[in-house]
């Protein structure tokens, strides 16, 4: 059930509404029958899944808890239950087939092929975020930061928690599970505060990603077709479609749970005006930045350890998190290449480019040259093999078809192929135009400081703009993290 749906709209209205005329007791069951049922819209055996993490995290929570510090050995063993179980989930469902077929193909080049059977699996879509939810749960009561949850009900629903379940923000147990005992009263200021978020959302996933979208699929599912301006627009283009279709869909969990009472973490916070590749990573999906800082970054020793090893943290972490994002090197290659960056603005140091206090021209030097590594990076995202990334990086400036074809992946439009880019041009533009003043005063805030006039013709216009736009192709794109 996608949040862009009428089943949605429907869903999320009647558990709204049912969930204010639901005493306190009973809010966490329905909660939890109404996320088991949102997840179940996709495949009802995946339900075995979730319910399997839940129950291993759940129990090894509570053995940690009637164990006491002191003896380490036990606590290690349940903590490697909790990840070995998780991690062992993900394996099978996500990785096993690439790493049969790396050590197949690895074998074959030393002249001892082999044969593997690939897994025939169907990917359960969100396993990637809500087996991290679980084990960060876990964590936290290891080191004791936590007190373990007694209700197996109410910890069942902090994993599944419908609006955030599929694809974030990735919650910590110490921010939620507090929530689900609140008492919670309908607030119109809240509700409405809500549905805005949402209508922004969705506003950033049908009419700019979507839109994008066309343009980037149609250039790199037939990259031998294009080369030079073609390929620089349609990684372009998949930099705002990738960044305005996830953060669509978190600022409809965030405002979806607002609804109803519940405060997820920010998620995306202005990426592509940072000013160096960390800043970047703290604004860039944060929930899972920092779940990466948290459980691995600093396990590892973090920067306690000299600057040698910091770097090799740094770069193991980011070639994890590339290959959390898929079963394919080329996310490990983006994972490096953002390590890479970061190690080498680490050795840098103080002789990193900063801007003055009045520097606003180094200012705007340093967002577009972050902005344009950052860009270059999503190729190796983008690209689905190893051949695809050799194709672009050999063609990227490539400009011998000058701006022939610039336009035509546009040419299925309803619009002239001319207009249509030059509509998705402006599209970005209103994006970075709105994040700069996000940046300055809040949007949110911002419009709810308007007059009731200019307030709701920019929510009609927004909303024109989602049925035009649901016009203009009837087959929504469905979320790009839903793959991970």
């Amino acid at each position: 059930m996608s949040f862009i749906s009428t089943e949605f709209i429907v869903f999320a209205t009647i558990v709204v509404v049912v969930f204010f005329c639901t005493t306190q007791r009973l809010r966490w069951l329905l909660l939890l029958l109404s996320s088991y049922y949102f997840y179940a819209f996709w495949n009802p055996s995946y339900l075995l899944l979730i319910i399997f993490s839940t129950l291993v995290d759940y129990f090894v929570a509570l053995g940690l808890s009637r164990s006491d510090v002191e003896r380490r050995p036990r606590r290690r063993l349940l903590l490697a239950l909790s990840v070995l179980a998780n991690i062992g989930v993900l394996f099978v469902f996500k990785y096993a087939n690439l790493f049969a077929q790396t050590t197949a193909e690895i074998s074959a080049a030393l002249g001892a092929p082999i044969q593997f059977q690939a897994l025939d699996v169907l990917l359960p879509v969100g396993i990637s975020f809500y087996t991290f939810q679980s084990m960060s749960y876990t964590f936290d009561v290891y080191r004791g930061r936590l007190r373990a949850e007694r209700n197996l009900g109410i910890f069942a629903t902090y994993v599944a928690f419908f609006p955030q379940l599929v694809a974030g923000p990735i919650e910590r147990a110490a921010n939620m599970l507090p929530q689900f005992r609140l008492e919670r009263r309908f607030c119109h200021d809240r509700v409405v505060s809500g549905l805005r978020l949402v209508l922004w959302g969705a506003f950033k996933k049908i009419v700019v990603a979507d839109r994008l979208a066309i343009y980037v699929n149609e250039v790199y599912g037939d990259l031998e077709r294009h080369t030079g301006l073609s390929l620089i627009f349609a990684t372009v283009f998949f930099a705002f479609q990738i960044y305005c279709d996830f953060s669509g869909y978190s600022d409809i969990a965030i405002g979806v749970a607002r609804v109803l009472g519940f405060k997820l973490m920010e998620n995306f916070r202005r990426p592509y005006l940072a000013r160096s590749l960390g800043d970047f990573w703290r604004r860039w999906h944060i929930s899972l930045s920092t779940w990466f800082r948290d459980y691995v970054y600093i396990s590892l020793g973090g920067n306690r350890r000299g600057l040698r090893r910091q770097i090799l943290n740094s770069l193991v972490v980011f070639a994890i998190s590339g290959l959390w994002h898929g079963a394919n090197w080329t996310f490990v290659i983006w994972g490096l290449y953002h390590g890479l960056l970061v190690a080498l603005q680490t050795m840098l140091g103080a002789a990193w480019p900063k801007a003055g206090p009045n520097g606003l021209v180094s200012a705007v030097s340093r967002v577009l040259v972050t902005f344009m590594l950052v860009t270059f990076g999503w190729i190796f995202f983008r690209a689905s093999s190893l051949w695809e990334i050799e194709y672009v990086l050999r063609h990227l400036f490539d400009f011998s078809q000058g701006v022939a074809g610039l336009t035509l992946p546009f040419a299925a439009g309803l619009l002239l192929p001319r207009a249509e880019f030059a509509l998705s041009i402006l599209l970005i533009a209103f994006i970075v135009a709105t994040d700069v003043l996000d940046e300055r005063v809040g949007l949110m805030a911002f419009l709810s400081r308007l007059s009731l006039a200019p307030r709701w013709t920019i929510y009609y216009v927004l909303t024109a703009g989602i049925y035009g736009s649901l016009f203009y192709s009837a087959a929504i794109q469905e979320f790009f993290y839903f793959q991970f």
